[in-house]
């Protein structure tokens, strides 16, 4: 069958104007300037709303798409173990007595004071560790996750017996020089992790139902697991205010993720509200104090010498602001959470353990 469109068009009439142009009907009486004006609003209205919802279908899930009648899709790792004998937030520092402690002496007090990594990780384990790999950065700068914390974090998953651990996220500079400036490649490639860098082959359309985030690109990576340890860097963030665990989900999405600003506060509710970790690592070892998130001025930073382990994201980031001297009161996103039942932002009421 041949294609309508492979048809010839139709020439031009050859018949002189007058030969086509048909007299006016002897009913017809011409509008008066006030119906033209009429008819013309009433087209505009239907061309605009035939825009909105073009607009809607073609860039589903963006800020202001129609809200969905879909189930939300959740991403649930939390354990259904709540034993009272561990702490619920453990925060690690230097004592008073003690020479300066390496990051991986940190992670490890603080996850043992949790209850040790084999209450989150278990043999034969598929791990994804989603540091923030989102800027062309080094350590210094404090605007990455610190290597040698996610590297603490994939020896202790592997120690646990993990099949496989997966350093992955999603950047907002090129990945390519984010992962190898941040130090996270090497570290990560060097303990025998897979580093996953992000691709267009690797995201996939997912119905999120949120508030703001109806229908959104998943990087698969970040969700095809049994395990899913969120170890953010504590900094401050020129439109959140303070960012590490809740925002740090915005590297398992794709598109056009700046959109977003225009109701951070939402978004980062509903990302949190769409993943739920196994565990939180809060790298605090050097905080970047101003001009956050992406930073770059090493006098902007803060050697602050701490790790935070948690099984609460809400709690995570209501003591990860005092850090930067942030309240949690100033934060919507916080309230957000805690009114979804996500968490705590009153993280003084649950069994905090300093080590």
């Amino acid at each position: 069958m041949s294609d309508p469109k492979d048809a010839p068009s139709k020439p031009a009439s050859s018949q002189p104007s007058s030969a086509v142009t048909s007299p006016a009907s002897p009913m017809f009486e011409r509008p008066s300037r006030r119906d033209m004006i009429k008819r013309v609003g009433a087209t505009a209205g239907v061309l605009a709303g035939a825009a909105v919802l073009g607009r809607t279908i073609w860039d589903q899930g963006g800020f202001g798409a129609a809200t969905s009648s879909a189930v939300r899709q959740v991403r649930d790792y939390r354990l259904a173990d709540r034993s009272p004998d561990f702490a619920e937030l453990a925060i690690a520092k230097a004592k008073i007595d003690e020479l300066t402690p390496s990051a991986d002496q940190l992670v490890r007090r603080a996850i043992d004071a949790m209850g040790g990594i084999k209450r989150f990780v278990s043999r034969g384990d598929v791990v994804v560790v989603k540091p923030n790999i989102g800027w062309d950065r080094m350590p210094i700068h404090a605007a990455n996750t610190n290597p040698d914390v996610v590297g603490a974090v994939i020896q202790l998953a592997y120690e646990a017996g993990a099949k496989k651990v997966i350093v992955a996220d999603g950047s907002c500079n090129d990945p390519n020089r984010c992962f190898q400036r941040s130090g996270i490649w090497r570290k990560a490639y060097g303990l025998g992790a897979e580093v996953v860098l992000p691709a267009e082959h690797r995201f996939r359309t997912t119905r999120m139902k949120g508030e703001v985030l109806d229908e959104w690109p998943i990087f698969t990576t970040l969700v095809d697991c049994d395990k899913v340890i969120n170890v953010p860097v504590a900094k401050h963030h020129n439109l959140a205010k303070y960012t590490a665990a809740m925002k740090n989900w915005y590297g398992v999405l794709g598109g056009r993720r700046n959109r977003l600003h225009q109701n951070i506060d939402t978004s980062i509710a509903d990302l949190a509200t769409f993943m739920r970790p196994t565990l939180v690592v809060v790298d605090a070892m050097r905080v970047l104090m101003r001009n956050g998130p992406q930073g770059g001025n090493i006098d902007d930073t803060k050697v602050m010498n701490t790790v935070i382990a948690t099984v609460d994201q809400i709690a995570a980031d209501a003591y990860g602001a005092t850090l930067i001297g942030q309240h949690r009161d100033n934060l919507p996103y916080l309230k957000m959470g805690h009114e979804r039942g996500l968490g705590t932002m009153y993280w003084e009421n649950l069994r905090v353990r300093e080590v």
